[in-house]
């Protein structure tokens, strides 16, 4: 088996829907079967939580599925991995405000938890919701789920 690096993650596969509603409302996705291989081509799986906020474009979640499964014979750390997710989101989908939370499961004794947010300043964004400032949209998904 050769091994596929993190630039041949293809982004074509994520399609995108027609905004139903130009009102202002939140998506939540969960992702609970994360999985790619780690820098060690060892599989390594976490849980992605993804906040959405639309413009004209809402995700397809068929395409969505399909983008995560290309993802499982990917080499690629989730460092590198939570940043391109959330580059490949942004571009194809443009939404006011996208929010991804990667938590992964532990590995020999450790486990992390990433997150992006496209409010952030250092992100581009404006800052105009403070609720990432103490505790994030994530938080609560264990209630939500």
């Amino acid at each position: 088996m050769s091994v596929k690096l993190y630039s041949e993650i293809d982004a074509s596969i994520l399609k995108a829907l027609p905004n139903p509603t130009g009102e202002a409302y939140e998506i939540k996705v969960k992702i609970p079967e994360f999985t790619f291989l780690g820098v060690q081509s060892q599989p390594d799986f976490a849980t992605v939580f993804l906040t959405f906020y639309p413009k004209n474009k809402i995700i397809e979640l068929k395409s969505l599925k399909q983008y995560v499964y290309h993802l499982r014979d990917i080499t690629v750390s989730y460092e590198r991995l939570i940043n391109i997710f959330y580059d490949h989101l942004i571009e194809v989908y443009n939404p006011d405000r996208m929010r991804i939370v990667m938590v992964c499961n532990p590995r020999g004794g450790i486990s992390s938890k990433l997150t992006i947010d496209s409010d952030w300043a250092i992100r581009g964004g404006g800052e105009k919701y403070k609720d990432w400032h103490n505790n994030g949209p994530e938080d609560n998904w264990s209630v939500l789920m």
